[in-house]
């Protein structure tokens, strides 16, 4: 009686202390709302009669709070999950789950198969179903494909032809083992680099990978979703991907100078203390704008961007980038000459900058000792004829920038009124 009582409490403990487990609570996600990322990433998921119920609970525990973070939708992340058994069965696609709160539900309500560890049947339906593109629920054309293979390692078949079919179409194949897997198989299936795409861990230890797994998996989809474009000496053209859209709020951006060195804070209108050697500006945009164009910018300069999507509804990571201006060409950098005959020619210069040229003046003379004649222009003008010249002399022509610095800048040619050679 008393041997019968002892056993029975062994196993109730037994069961408590699996299901305190199994109801632990997750590591605390990241901050924020991984925007970061647009691809399709299909889990499969051992499933068969050789991994228990609650090392199968255990799997998907893992999954939960592998993919937390990520925003999913159309534009974002998509998941789907293939289980493993004697007939493999899709339990959802691509297309089914588009907010955390559904696929957390999702992953909460799975149950185990059984069965034989029918591995090749699940890569056949992976391949020429749910990774295919242009197949109902299957995944998008032209993004990155991912395959995340969870197993006990206990007789997976010979997967390593299905899975050369695989990474041969574009998909990265990544691998979970926990248990005595044949390490030489996993390392042939996975795709480079193995360091990165193979883990071996114990099931109760799997959180211990669950960083490691998330970075590998968003080093494979990260998407630009900010990016800079029409780059000149004083502006560029700030693009990313509208992640409010259909949502209240708006975006802030700040953009500043980067500092190699450690110079002194300096302040000014519109800036604010520097964050990481960066002085910034800020700018805020409406939820359904794109793109902005940042002006007043100093020529051959590095610039850090920093996109801050603000919402009342849901909480986005911000997006980083950095650029450099182009080196400033000061006007002017070329002087031609075109029209030339016996008593005048014209003389054409560049590039026109009339916002930070105020003026020009030409200067010319015959050689080797003529009286000098100026010609003062307009900052908007690039050229001039100069007229009443003597026949068939050589002269020396000066355009000179003034520019709005305060320097001036000059270039010289020499002009025959003649044809041929001076």
């Amino acid at each position: 009686m008393y041997s019968h009582m002892l056993t029975w409490m062994m196993k109730v403990v037994l069961v408590v202390c699996s299901l305190l487990r199994l109801s632990s609570p997750q590591s605390p996600a990241p901050e924020g709302v991984l925007n970061c990322c647009e691809g399709d990433v299909l889990f499969l998921v051992d499933s068969s009669g050789s991994v228990t119920s609650y090392e199968h609970a255990r799997m998907l525990s893992f999954l939960s709070e592998l993919l937390l973070p990520f925003s999913l939708g159309k534009d974002q992340v998509r998941v789907g999950l293939l289980q493993v058994g004697t007939k493999p069965r899709l339990e959802f696609g691509f297309d089914r789950y588009i907010t955390q709160n559904g696929l957390q539900g999702a992953l909460k309500n799975i149950r185990p198969l059984r069965g034989d560890t029918n591995t090749v049947d699940a890569l056949k339906m992976a391949k020429e179903w749910v990774l295919r593109p242009r197949t109902p629920d299957g995944a998008r054309e032209s993004l990155p494909r991912v395959l995340v293979w969870l197993t006990d390692g206990i007789k997976p078949g010979d997967v390593i032809g299905p899975m050369a079919e695989l990474r041969q179409q574009g998909v990265a194949v990544l691998v979970v083992s926990t248990g005595h897997s044949n390490y030489k198989v996993l390392r042939e299936v996975v795709t480079p680099p193995v360091e990165n795409h193979l883990h071996f861990v114990d099931l109760d230890d799997m959180s211990i990978i669950t960083k490691d797994l998330r970075d590998a998996i968003i080093e494979i989809i990260r998407a630009e979703r900010l990016y800079v474009q029409d780059v000149s000496t004083n502006s560029a053209s700030l693009h990313w991907r509208p992640v409010l859209s259909g949502l209240p709020g708006y975006y802030e951006i700040r953009f500043g100078q980067v500092h190699t060195g450690g110079g002194g804070s300096g302040g000014g209108t519109g800036t604010s203390p520097s964050i990481g050697g960066s002085q910034y500006q800020r700018l805020t945009q409406p939820a359904e704008s794109n793109s902005i164009k940042l002006t007043g910018l100093k020529p051959d300069t590095t610039y850090s961007v920093n996109l801050i999507p603000e919402s009342n509804e849901l909480t986005f990571n911000t997006l980083s980038t950095t650029f450099k201006t182009k080196p400033e060409v000061a006007s002017p950098a070329v002087v031609t000459i075109s029209d030339s005959g016996q008593t005048s020619v014209r003389v054409s210069w560049g590039p026109l900058q009339p916002e930070t040229v105020t003026s020009y003046y030409i200067e010319y003379s015959a050689l080797p000792r003529g009286n000098l004649q100026v010609i003062n222009l307009d900052r908007t003008q690039n050229s001039t004829v100069l007229r009443n010249l003597q026949p068939d002399t050589t002269y020396l022509v000066t355009v000179t920038a003034r520019h709005a610095s305060g320097k001036e800048k000059a270039m010289s040619v020499k002009v025959c009124t003649q044809e041929g050679e001076c």
